[in-house]
């Protein structure tokens, strides 16, 4: 059924439609199993069950797949390792949410910056390897990769903004980390989906690639 693999490593395009399906996934799952609606993503640590589990695990899983990412260059493949650390950084020391206490202040918010703001800069590397294609579907993912960048940006902006002026922002929307984080996925994900080059119309024939045949890379 399957050809016969002519590489022992995973191709990257694979790493980047699995990353791609968990970051898309990972807001919908923990507020769907969360026994109550969750200020953040990562106060579904808290929440135990389901939600807790999948918090944890898809964030192990991130950051093993980022681990695993070398890139394009020697500075996506050390950048790529750093948000390996924070994803773990943002599994392991969980939140200040509620009446929660910190293991040890700042580290979840820093983990968390430090991720988010990496997965933007990747946006950015893969939005100028589009431009530099030239024809019209990778024209079109060069616009995606610079909206899930910018979207990446604003909702770390939101949050850091609701800190920094007390809370006026989310005294409005109560969930708004939630949502801020939810958008920084989803861009996230989105993005890392482009560029698996699995999708059709933003793709171009000669340069799609599905995980179920073993082509050359490209």
């Amino acid at each position: 059924m399957f050809s016969a693999p002519r590489r022992q490593e995973i191709d990257h395009r694979t790493i980047k439609l699995i990353v791609g399906v968990i970051a898309l996934s990972l807001a919908s799952l923990t507020s769907y199993f969360a026994g109550s609606a969750i200020t953040s993503i990562s106060a579904s640590y808290y929440e135990g069950g389901w939600s807790q589990s999948i918090f944890i695990g898809f964030l192990f899983a991130i950051s093993a797949f980022l681990l695993a990412y070398n890139g394009n260059s020697r500075s996506e493949m050390i950048w790529s390792k750093v948000a390996a650390v924070a994803g773990l950084g943002i599994a392991l020391f969980p939140c200040k949410c509620g009446d929660h206490a910190e293991i040890i202040p700042y580290v979840h918010e820093i983990a968390a910056a430090v991720m988010f703001l990496i997965l933007a800069y990747f946006c950015y590397g893969f939005y100028r390897r589009a431009r530099a294609k030239g024809y019209a579907q990778a024209t079109t993912r060069a616009y995606l990769y610079a909206l899930c960048g910018l979207a990446i940006l604003a909702a770390i902006a939101a949050v850091f903004i609701d800190s920094w002026s007390g809370g006026v922002l989310s005294s409005r929307i109560p969930r708004l980390t939630f949502y801020a984080e939810r958008t920084a996925l989803i861009a996230f994900g989105l993005s890392w989906l482009l560029a698996s080059r699995i999708l059709p119309v933003v793709t171009r024939k000669d340069e799609r690639f599905s995980p179920l045949r073993d082509v050359n890379p490209s």
